[in-house]
């Protein structure tokens, strides 16, 4: 759990760095590719190559949807939602978890859609009186973000227990890197533009968000995922959004409606707490 907090921590930051120095002023898909770049080189050093042709290529995998695919959708995200917003909706990603481990053991619970129609009451309840195409494109990139963060948490999951003997998880999370970089190489080179950083505090927030955020963080959170249960880990997703809130709110978002914030906020995480209390509860009590 010591690792989550960790990250925890590390992160609130990232979100309000993103989109208050780079969303809009530096190109998304460089912004993507410098992070995960960065955070390869970080590891690639202790890259272990006597590993299972199965477990290099899933690793490889999760990284290419947890980071390379996620990253894809995040950092479009704020360029049609405030940062606010941006956190609040990310607090879906618990019953993307659940939903996808629950498909794994091949069941399913409708009380999902359920869950998830009140969670876009409350989006719309933050924006009520100014609902535009944008507002809705940006809360369904988020989604996307979110069920790809959900996807490489189980998949490195998965992995680990199912290759027990692997070595430290140190000498395996370069592979984890080289699977994003196999989606965001090619994104970046098709639909890149030439809008690189333009300030000192620019590259610094690069360099930060690549080798902290990216490198030590990613590896830190899939370790730490894989040390706790999945409701622990469920939890930990979730306090990313209050931490990210409060930096952003008491540091660079001071105007914000947060009456407004608030309300829509505590909808959305009432559809969480109705599929933790009524639809996850009693359908693991008879598993």
């Amino acid at each position: 759990m010591s690792y989550l907090v960790f990250v925890t921590l590390l992160w609130a930051f990232s979100f309000s760095l993103i989109g208050v120095y780079l969303a809009g002023a530096v190109d998304s898909y460089f912004s993507v590719l410098s992070r995960v770049a960065l955070a390869a080189l970080l590891f690639l050093p202790f890259l272990s190559r006597r590993l299972p042709a199965r477990l290099a290529l899933g690793l490889m995998g999760c990284g290419a949807v947890q980071l390379g695919i996620m990253y894809l959708f995040y950092y479009q995200s704020f360029l049609l939602l405030t940062v606010p917003e941006v956190l609040i909706f990310t607090v879906l990603t618990p019953i993307y978890v659940t939903l996808i481990y629950d498909l794994l053991n091949r069941r399913f619970n409708p009380g999902y859609l359920l869950t998830a129609a009140l969670a876009v009451l409350g989006a719309l309840v933050i924006r009520f009186d100014g609902i535009t195409d944008t507002y809705l494109l940006g809360f369904a990139v988020v989604q996307g973000a979110n069920l790809c963060f959900a996807l490489g948490q189980v998949g490195y999951k998965v992995l680990m227990e199912r290759y027990p003997q692997h070595p430290p998880q140190h000498r395996l999370f370069g592979y984890f890197y080289l699977g994003a970089l196999l989606v965001v190489v090619p994104a970046w080179l098709w639909l890149g533009t030439d809008r690189y950083p333009a300030s000192g505090l620019q590259w610094g927030i690069l360099l930060w968000l690549g080798l902290g955020a990216s490198g030590l963080g990613y590896f830190l959170w899939n370790k730490g995922a894989t040390l706790v249960n999945a409701g622990a880990l469920a939890i930990m997703n979730n306090a990313l959004v209050p931490a990210g809130l409060l930096v952003n709110l008491l540091i660079w978002n001071r105007e914000a409606d947060l009456l407004r914030l608030g309300l829509g906020g505590l909808i959305i995480i009432a559809s969480l707490w109705l599929n933790e209390a009524w639809i996850k509860t009693p359908e693991a009590a008879r598993t």
